[in-house]
């Protein structure tokens, strides 16, 4: 199945620059298996998305579909062929 993972700006270095990235799963139809797969590709975008412990970073949300990750069952959300996830880090300052 295919999911497409949205870049946002500021991440993009991470990503050799692209704004989308289509994403071939073959294992777990989940967004964590999504984030396995940017590893895999793309590891320093992979370490700005999830921790040591590959739990995702508190401050960047995702959201499948256009709903909030969190509200679905964070990393364990499951996504259908064709789901696209976008990713928002928070901004912070004054």
């Amino acid at each position: 199945m295919r999911v497409t993972l949205l870049v946002p700006q500021v991440l993009r270095a991470s990503a050799d620059g692209v704004a989308r990235l289509e994403l071939d799963l073959d294992g777990e139809p989940t967004l964590a298996g999504a984030l396995d797969e940017v590893r895999t590709r793309h590891p320093a975008l992979e370490r700005r998305l999830r921790d040591e412990t590959r739990a995702l970073r508190r401050y960047v949300n995702f959201y499948v579909d256009g709903e909030e990750c969190r509200n679905l069952g964070g990393a364990a959300t499951r996504l259908a062929d064709g789901a696209e996830i976008q990713v928002i880090p928070s901004v912070a300052g004054g």
